[in-house]
């Protein structure tokens, strides 16, 4: 592996600390990103039962909002339980907005290193083309210049390749994730709001 790095010349570094933060991104996200992290299974059944029986205590407002992002969004609807149906539902809207942001976490930094590898790789490609035609001279080429130059280029294409395509994947994957648990999670809080207004049993 070193004997490749050492082929491929001083361009390969960038993509090295790109592949890094790429790896440390997508695992980072697999062990956020779970559902039964974001939602806990009865979470919702139990906040119901619990505001039926003793209503939204602030002990058990703090304790729902601590439990997992949905508990933070169903939480900001308990503080306004005694609210109008509006106030209560734009409370929910504006946790909800910050749960999302928080959720999207690092996606735009493992977006960014899927589209800029294969260019990183280009570069290390152009560089290589110059070293190849810096071998040139008028009395013969370098045989050992010519493919130093050329390891450089294709190296580099192909390990900006090989960050790129599990990089998009990965990404494409937890955006329709996250998107999933967004949907769901404002599906729960809905029906909060129609329990707490009368609306739903």
């Amino acid at each position: 592996m070193f004997a490749i790095i050492q082929a491929a010349g001083w361009p390969i570094w960038p993509l090295l600390f790109a592949s890094i933060v790429a790896v440390a991104l997508i695992i980072e996200r697999l062990i956020t990103l779970r559902r039964s992290k974001i939602l806990p299974e009865g979470l919702l059944e139990k906040v119901v039962g619990e505001l039926r029986t003793s209503g939204a205590t602030p002990e058990m407002v703090n304790r729902v909002a601590l439990s997992s992002p949905l508990g933070r969004v169903l939480a900001a609807g308990l503080r306004n339980v005694r609210s109008p149906r509006e106030v209560m539902k734009e409370s929910i809207e504006e946790t909800g907005r910050a749960v999302v942001h928080d959720l999207e976490r690092f996606l735009t930094t493992l977006g960014t290193i899927a589209s800029i590898s294969p260019l990183m790789g280009l570069f290390g490609t152009v560089v290589g083309m110059i070293e190849i035609f810096g071998s040139q001279t008028p009395g013969g080429s370098n045989p050992q210049q010519l493919a130093h130059g050329i390891s450089i280029a294709l190296y580099n294409t192909g390990f900006g390749l090989v960050i790129a395509m599990p990089s998009m994947i990965f990404w494409r994957h937890f955006r329709a994730t996250v998107d999933g648990l967004v949907v769901e999670m404002e599906q729960q809080a809905i029906r909060l709001v129609e329990v707490v207004h009368g609306d739903r049993r």
